[in-house]
C-alpha cells in the first residue's frame, strides 16, 4: 500500500464530475440552488459506487474545493483510485472533532429508480440520487459548515477536521480501518467524532433527533458445506448443497432468542414517550416475551426488531458452476450483526450448534469489537442545545443502530464517536437508504449546513468570540422550491 499527498488542479478536479445528468436538465449545476446544493448536485454525479469505489475522483472535487479556499489538505490513497481526504483548521489545546462521512455508495439499479441514480435530478424540492442520503449529503453540509467556520476566521479552541473516506460500505478497510492502522498521526488530538447514523425524524407533533452511541456489531461469514460429488442425472442421498440448505433452514426456523441489552431498552422507551404509535415499545421486556407482539413488530419495523436478538441474514450462494454437476462444495455468507455485549466466540459456538451439520465450517470474513460512547460530553450537551433552538420543542435519543459505520473504528481507539444529522428525514424517504429513489430536501441541505456550523461554534469557538446563531426554523420535513 502507498500514502501520498496530492494538489490536484482545479482542471483535474472538474473533468472528474461528468456522469449524465438526468432528464430536463444539463451537466451544468442549476443555478437556481444555493451554493452547498450545486455541491451537492455535483457530488452526486460522480460514480463511487462500491464495487469498485473510485472515491479517488470525488477526493479532486474536494481538494479543488479547498484549494481555492486556501486551506491545507491531504489525500491518501493505499490502492489506486481508492481516495481519502483530511482537512484541517487548527486551534487550540481541547479534543480536536472530526467531521466524518464516508464517499463510497452502494450499487443502484436504474430500471427501477425514477431519476438516474447518477443523474442529481432536482425535483420538487429534491435531490435525486445514489449517496443523497447515505452519506453524500451529510458530507456537504459538514464541507459548508467547515469551509463558514473557515471564512470566520474566529479563534479555534480545538482543531477541526474534515475527513471524507473510501470504502466503508465494504468493511472500511481501504478507508477509515487504514488510516486508523496507517496514519495515526493524522487523528493526533482528535477526541471527537461526528459521523452518520443518527437523524431527525417528525413523531407525532414533535421533531426527535437520534444519536448513534453504539451498534450492533457485525459479523460476516462463510459456511462452507463439502459433500459427494456426482452427475445432476443421478443424485445422491446427500450432498454439499443439500447439507447447507437443510442447515440453514434450521437456523431461519429457530432464530436467536430476544433479549434487551439496556441501551436498547433505553431507546424503546423514549421512543413510546414521543408517539403513541410506539406504544408497544414502553416495555421491552414483556414485547420480547411475548411472540406473537415480537412477530408482529418484525413485520412492521424489521430494523426497531434487529435490536432485540442477534440475526444473520443470508446473503450469498454458490454451489456448481454447471447446471449439470453436483459440486464437491458449496458456500452460504451470512451477514450476523450481534447484539453490543455479545461475546462473538460464544456466539460461533452457538451457531455451529443450530446449524447441527459436521459437514459444514465456519469461516469470519469480518468481526469488530463493541463500543459505546458516553452521552455525558459537552458535544452531546451542544447537540441538544443546538438542536433545541433550532427546532423548538424537539428532543434528543441516544440510539442504537442495526447497521455498522466507521465509528467503530474510532470508538476502539477510545475517541467518542456519534452519529448525527442535523436533516429531518420523513418516514417515506427513509427506505431510500440502500433502497431506490433516494433523495434529500434542498430545504434539509441548506438548514443542516447551517445548523452544523451552530454546533460546531459552540463546541469549537470560545463564548466570547461566537457570532450570533440565526433564529429557530419551521420543524418541517418535506421538499421546498
Amino acid at each position: 500500500m502507498r500514502t501520498a499527498t496530492v494538489i490536484v488542479s482545479a482542471t483535474a478536479a472538474l473533468l472528474a464530475l461528468a456522469p449524465a445528468s438526468g432528464a430536463g436538465q444539463d451537466a451544468s449545476n442549476d443555478p437556481r440552488l444555493p451554493e452547498a446544493s450545486r455541491r451537492l448536485q455535483q457530488y452526486l454525479r460522480i460514480d463511487t459506487t462500491n464495487p469498485p469505489g473510485n472515491e479517488s475522483e470525488a477526493v479532486a472535487f474536494f481538494a479543488d474545493i479547498f484549494e481555492r479556499e486556501g486551506i491545507a489538505y491531504e489525500t491518501v490513497e493505499p490502492e489506486p483510485g481508492r481516495g481519502s481526504i483530511r482537512a484541517r483548521l487548527e486551534g487550540g489545546a481541547g479534543p480536536g472533532v472530526i467531521l466524518l462521512h464516508h464517499i463510497d455508495v452502494v450499487p443502484a439499479d436504474p430500471r427501477f429508480w425514477k431519476h438516474d441514480p447518477l443523474s442529481g435530478t432536482w425535483e420538487n424540492g429534491y435531490l435525486n440520487g445514489r449517496g443523497a442520503l447515505d452519506t453524500k449529503g451529510l458530507g456537504i453540509m459538514h464541507l459548508q459548515a467547515f469551509l463558514a467556520l473557515a471564512r470566520s476566521g474566529q479563534p479555534l479552541e480545538r482543531d477541526v477536521i474534515f475527513l471524507a473516506t473510501a470504502d466503508e460500505e465494504a468493511g472500511g478497510r481501504l478507508g477509515a480501518g487504514w488510516i486508523v492502522r496507517n496514519r495515526p498521526d493524522l487523528l493526533q488530538g482528535v477526541g471527537l467524532v461526528l459521523n452518520e447514523g443518527g437523524s431527525g425524524r417528525v413523531l407525532g407533533n414533535r421533531v426527535a433527533f437520534s444519536v448513534e452511541v453504539t451498534q450492533k456489531v457485525p459479523m460476516w461469514l462463510r459456511l462452507n458445506a463439502v459433500g459427494p460429488a456426482g452427475h445432476g442425472s443421478s443424485p445422491t442421498t446427500r450432498s454439499a448443497v443439500t447439507d447447507l440448505i437443510e442447515a440453514l433452514e434450521r437456523l431461519r426456523q429457530d432464530p436467536f432468542a430476544p433479549r434487551i441489552v439496556p441501551a436498547v431498552g433505553d431507546f424503546f422507551r423514549d421512543l413510546a414517550e414521543l408517539e403513541s404509535a410506539a406504544a408497544d415499545l414502553a416495555d421491552p421486556e414483556g414485547l420480547i416475551a411475548e411472540p406473537d407482539r415480537l412477530a408482529a413488530l418484525h413485520r412492521t419495523n424489521p430494523m426497531l426488531h434487529a435490536l432485540t436478538r442477534n440475526t444473520c441474514a443470508v446473503t450469498r450462494l454458490q454451489g456448481s458452476s454447471k447446471i449439470n454437476v453436483v459440486a464437491p462444495a458449496a458456500t452460504a455468507e451470512l451477514d450476523c450483526r450481534l447484539l453490543p455485549d455479545q461475546e462473538p466466540r460464544a456466539f460461533i459456538r452457538e451457531l455451529r450448534q443450530r446449524l447441527d451439520q459436521p459437514s459444514i465450517s465456519i469461516e469470519v470474513l469480518m468481526s469488530f469489537k463493541a463500543a459505546v460512547s458516553s452521552t455525558d460530553t459537552d458535544l452531546y450537551r451542544a447537540i441538544e442545545a443546538v438542536t433545541a433552538r433550532r427546532f423548538p420543542g424537539s428532543t434528543v435519543l441516544p440510539a442504537v443502530t442495526a447497521g455498522f459505520t466507521d465509528s467503530h473504528f474510532f470508538r476502539d481507539l477510545g475517541i467518542v464517536a456519534y452519529g448525527f444529522s442535523p436533516a429531518v428525514i420523513p418516514g417515506s424517504d427513509q427506505g431510500g437508504v440502500h433502497g431506490n429513489n433516494e433523495r434529500i430536501s434542498v430545504q434539509n441541505v441548506e438548514r443542516g449546513w447551517q445548523t452544523m456550523l451552530d454546533l460546531l461554534r459552540m463546541i469549537a469557538v470560545a463564548p466570547d468570540r461566537r457570532e450570533t446563531a440565526p433564529g429557530a426554523v419551521t420543524p418541517t420535513a418535506g421538499g421546498q422550491d
